[in-house]
């Protein structure tokens, strides 16, 4: 049973040291039952104390960070099963995966691919997170000279795939001061890799097959003095990976099996089942997805679904409020009003940069609510335009009054002329039709 602030408060030092990084014991002891913290940032807590507490409080999957500097990311740390419950947190990293036997010339492209490829859907940037290299050739030297050709041309997360402990070895010697993933730890080599992953600082992938098997490993791993842990399922089938996947996050959130609770792993490098995997992995929990470099239509499908799904489905995307330019736009230029959701933002900026107008594009503050969903919530009106006018000196930017607002606003166009003082025109709809309601109906 999850332990309740205060009574954890009472097992604290009460030293208020702030060497946890809160301010005070009590604050470190709400974070504590809120699974926002761990045992372990407190340097005064006893052996006993830390038995009590233990996995009762820290978060029920623990956080896991791969690579260092400004490309690293973290995994892990999800606190439910269904995104609209709350929200999931950190996103999944998608890492291409490259082997040993490969040209140079190949490494390097991939490589290259996951450095400076962007996809920048509703103003944000989606990239591929680092490259997972497997030493395929067995020989410590091509493995070495392989990792070093990707740390010639980034510096990005890793992922060392190797059975040969001289093969991670040698790699490590070339990287093991970012903390990649080591991958993999089996019932047969724990004990090696588990020394490996200490002497280096770097989370361990531990790998089996079925709930107790992989239980059983993490055990083993945690004896060995590894904390920082990944789970890679070894699933038969996609149908056995999300039999897998749940039952993990369940019993993981739920504190019943508290040693299940650390980041999951997919490997979706099956030619034909690539783009599944990668979907499934998404959806259902994986914290780690390595796939082959994917072609440009699998990339977008792939970046596109992971923001989606890591977007809060509470709190809609938002653009800032203000005024923004389309093209040059001069003092005659149109002023179109719509709200700051981004996808309305970025449908209509793409249908006005078509229509070659320069224009300015009033944003207001709906909270991140469609058009029709603010006017219908209140949360659209004449003040809001009004203020909004004043507030980005609409005003002295332009040598008339007029504005265009979008057609399902249409019932507050009277209201806000009165609000205003400026002439209202009510556009289409369809934000698709806005170029030619601009070359026909505006007046200058």
């Amino acid at each position: 049973m999850a332990l309740k602030a205060l009574d954890i408060y009472k097992l604290l030092p009460k030293k208020n040291c702030k060497e946890c990084g809160d301010p005070t014991c009590l604050t470190f002891a709400m974070k504590l039952a809120s699974g926002k913290a761990d045992v372990d940032l407190c340097p005064y807590l006893d052996d006993q104390a830390k038995s009590v507490l233990g996995a009762t409080t820290r978060p029920p999957i623990r956080l896991i960070k791969l690579g260092v500097g400004e490309r690293s990311f973290a995994v892990g740390e999800e606190s439910v099963l269904y995104r609209h419950d709350k929200t999931f947190y950190h996103p999944p990293g998608l890492l291409f995966k490259v082997s040993d036997t490969q040209s140079a010339e190949e490494i390097t492209a991939a490589t290259i691919r996951v450095r400076d490829e962007t996809l920048t859907r509703v103003g944000t940037d989606l990239r591929f997170n680092g490259i997972a290299i497997e030493n395929t050739s067995g020989s410590p030297a091509v493995y070495a000279h392989a990792v070093a050709t990707v740390e010639e041309n980034a510096d990005l997360p890793l992922v060392l795939i190797a059975k040969n402990t001289e093969a991670l070895n040698a790699a490590l010697i070339q990287v093991g001061s970012y903390q990649p993933l080591i991958h993999a730890a089996t019932k047969e080599n724990f004990r090696e890799m588990c020394a490996i992953a200490k002497k280096h600082n770097c989370p361990l992938a531990v790998k089996a097959h079925g709930l107790d098997d992989i239980t059983s490993l993490v055990k083993e791993c945690l004896a060995e003095g590894v904390k920082k842990l990944v789970l890679d399922l070894c699933p038969q089938s996609l149908g056995n990976y999300i039999t897998l996947s749940t039952a993990i996050r369940q019993l993981a959130i739920s504190r019943a099996v508290p040693d299940l609770g650390y980041p999951v792993y997919i490997d979706a490098t099956h030619p034909s089942l690539q783009d599944a995997a990668i979907a499934l992995g998404i959806v259902k929990y994986a914290s780690v997805i390595i796939s082959p470099p994917l072609s440009p239509a699998s990339s977008k499908a792939a970046l596109t679904l992971r923001q989606n799904i890591y977007t809060d489905p509470q709190k809609p995307i938002q653009m800032n409020p203000g005024l923004y330019r389309v093209g040059t736009p001069g003092k005659d230029a149109p002023v179109l009003m719509t709200v700051n959701f981004s996808l309305t933002f970025f449908t209509l900026q793409g249908y006005l940069e078509s229509s070659r107008v320069p224009c300015f594009l009033l944003i207001v503050d709906t909270e991140g609510l469609s058009v029709l969903t603010a006017v219908a919530a209140g949360k659209l009106n004449e003040t809001l335009v009004r203020d909004s006018i004043r507030k980005f000196n609409v005003e002295n930017e332009v040598s008339h009054k007029t504005l265009i607002i979008p057609g399902y606003s249409a019932p507050l166009s009277g209201m806000i002329e009165e609000a205003t003082g400026w002439k209202v025109l009510v556009g289409p709809r369809d934000a698709a039709e806005i170029g030619e309601f601009l070359h026909e109906e505006w007046k200058k």
